[in-house]
């Protein structure tokens, strides 16, 4: 089933790079994902930053460094986790997504979830959070676990806002730790 999958994601990311009427397509790189096809947990960002961009890979930056520290946390390798973002690539000045360019991606994000079929999706941020959960704020529902068709979503505060605020640094730390009795109790269920 992987290669099946494997192949799926490089045939979602070819059709991606050649499709010129996708909102950034001239001003920046594509940064489709990384990580297992198989993966359990499939972590969605709002849109890569600028070493994203430069590296063509999601959350390798500041960010990125925080995000593997809370993996390290609960001892889960990154290459075990699928990681991605809503908008796939850099809005400039690394100002926030803008709606439509955040509905001309999410048909494809939509696929991403369909290939991997995770058994729990964390959002990253308000953005990826609002795509599954329009009315939600993050500030009231970062950790809570939803049921939403086959997976669980667990909405997190974006590692770039908690590194700016001590307070959302240890509610991201405390959600993460929770991450692994959530993935247990969502395969039991």
């Amino acid at each position: 089933m992987s290669m099946n999958k494997k192949i799926a994601l490089e045939k979602l990311k070819k059709e991606m790079e050649e499709s010129i009427d996708l909102p950034l397509y001239s001003s920046a790189n594509l940064v489709f994902g990384e990580g297992s096809e198989d993966a359990e947990i499939l972590f969605i960002g709002e849109a890569p930053g600028r070493r994203e961009d430069e590296l063509r890979r999601p959350f390798v930056g500041q960010s990125g460094k925080l995000l593997d520290k809370m993996l390290a946390k609960i001892n889960l390798p990154r290459e075990r986790v699928y990681i991605t973002n809503i908008v796939k690539r850099r809005p400039p000045e690394n100002r926030d997504p803008l709606p439509e360019e955040i509905e001309a991606y999410t048909p494809y994000l939509q696929r991403q979830i369909d290939i991997i079929k995770p058994v729990m999706i964390a959002t990253l941020g308000r953005f990826s959070m609002n795509y599954f959960l329009p009315q939600a704020k993050i500030s009231n529902d970062h950790g809570k676990a939803t049921r939403i068709n086959s997976y669980i979503l667990v909405p997190l505060y974006h590692p770039a806002a908690a590194l700016r605020s001590g307070k959302m640094f240890k509610e991201l730390e405390k959600n993460f730790l929770e991450l692994p009795q959530l993935l247990k109790d969502a395969k039991n269920a």
